[in-house]
């Protein structure tokens, strides 16, 4: 697809509203903007998030940041991970997994903590004329009509109203679009009874023979070690706790917790903690990704545990599928109909493939004996033969571009009837 810088091209979208200014809807707006498509950014907080949140990013994200025109920032500030791994809790590998058997590859994988990637999509955002964002904006009530869509925005000094084509909720898992939408008791799923405290730490896990990221198949202390800086000893350590305890029990547990499951058994003075948080695990999923002119994407339209990054790259690739469908009703190539075709597509493989995978990946974590995972652990066996079988390894490693869908496919063929 062409892309469109001219801000003066005609469509059939006046405008499109997007709800949240996380990495999704950061992104999102980009490529409206750069296609032609005046948006307007609501952000209820007056900055960007700055938590650190996660970092990887599969081939379906990639592909979506490349077309943005912003990979190549992404990957000076970040870098392609060459390994993966799982290992017992005495360090030894059960089976692993190597990125850089697709070198030459454009869409492998590439790591960048969350907070460094929104302020790089946000100078990116600032240049594009048909974009404009609006800090210290909480959408309070939502509506239609002659066609359009409206929000109204509590600000500092006082309402607001907006109005657009479409308003697109990419305003994360507490989304007030989709409680606006279908109640504030609508998001389906379950909250896992568990807990990981999530840490980005300065430590050098390179002279325990860590590779880039690596799992811990542990019935207790599971955790995953992740490497998320180019040139520092940056790592994410996020790792297993009792759930139902107050942020300030778990900081004070961490230390000890650090003792228990890490290499060496290191104490605070060998390392520096720079972020610590707590999150819950979350399978969650909306009753529906549209209704009427308000369309969800990411994690205001499903949620899902961290392991595996699908939750990440599942997000992306919404848009992703969201920008070609707006895209096609802009220049005449879809009708609103395609929106409906999105809602029922995207949620299916919310259904059919990020939930269960990501349900597996965690329960690979925990929920089987260490000592058996190698001849039990139907992936581990995969994994395993693809040490000696190129093609099934390059399968493996682009194996997340299931989550991507065309929606180019759903165009009009003929695009002058």
């Amino acid at each position: 697809m062409t892309t469109q810088t001219n801000a003066s091209v005609a469509g059939n979208l006046s405008k499109i509203i997007v709800v949240g200014a996380g990495p999704s809807g950061l992104l999102l707006s980009i490529l409206l903007a750069k296609h032609g498509i005046n948006v307007e950014l609501l952000e209820a907080t007056e900055r960007l998030d700055e938590q650190p949140r996660a970092a990887h990013y599969a081939s379906p994200a990639v592909y979506e940041l490349r077309r943005a025109g912003v990979i190549d920032d992404v990957i000076e500030s970040g870098f392609k991970p060459t390994s993966a791994c799982w290992r017992k809790a005495n360090g030894e590998i059960i089976a692993g997994m190597r990125f850089d058997v697709v070198p030459d590859d454009p869409e492998r994988m590439v790591v960048l903590p969350l907070d460094r990637l929104g302020k790089l999509l946000y100078a990116h955002l600032q240049r594009q004329p048909l974009a404009k964002i609006y800090w210290g904006h909480r959408v309070t009530e939502i509506g239609e009509e002659n066609g359009k869509a409206w929000v109204n925005a509590e600000t500092a000094s006082g309402p607001v109203k907006f109005e657009g084509d479409y308003v697109v909720g990419a305003d994360g898992a507490n989304s007030t679009i989709r409680k606006l939408l279908f109640g504030p008791n609508s998001f389906e799923g379950e909250t896992l009874n568990a807990a990981i405290i999530a840490t980005n730490v300065i430590h050098d896990f390179t002279k325990y023979g860590y590779w880039d990221t690596n799992y811990i198949v542990d019935p207790k202390n599971w955790h995953m070690v992740a490497k998320i800086g180019r040139d520092d000893h940056l790592y994410r350590v996020s790792y297993s706790e009792v759930p139902g305890l107050t942020p300030e029990e778990y900081k004070r547990r961490q230390p000890n917790r650090y003792r228990e499951i890490l290499p060496g058994n290191p104490e605070p003075s060998e390392y520096t903690i720079t972020n610590i948080n707590p999150y819950k695990l979350q399978q969650r999923c909306a009753p529906s990704f549209r209704k009427g002119k308000f369309v969800l994407m990411a994690d205001a339209a499903h949620v899902c545990n961290p392991f595996g990054g699908l939750g990440l790259t599942g997000g992306i690739a919404d848009l992703g599928s969201l920008f070609d469908c707006l895209y096609g009703i802009h220049q005449g190539l879809a009708d609103d109909g395609i929106l409906d075709r999105y809602a029922e597509i995207r949620r299916k493989i919310y259904r059919e493939v990020i939930n269960p995978l990501s349900r597996e990946n965690f329960r690979r974590l925990w929920g089987q004996d260490p000592d058996k995972a190698k001849e039990n652990d139907e992936f581990f066996k995969l994994l395993n033969r693809a040490e000696t079988d190129k093609e099934l390894a390059k399968e493996l490693t682009l194996g997340l571009n299931i989550l991507r869908h065309d929606f180019t496919q759903y165009y009009k063929k003929d695009v002058s009837s």
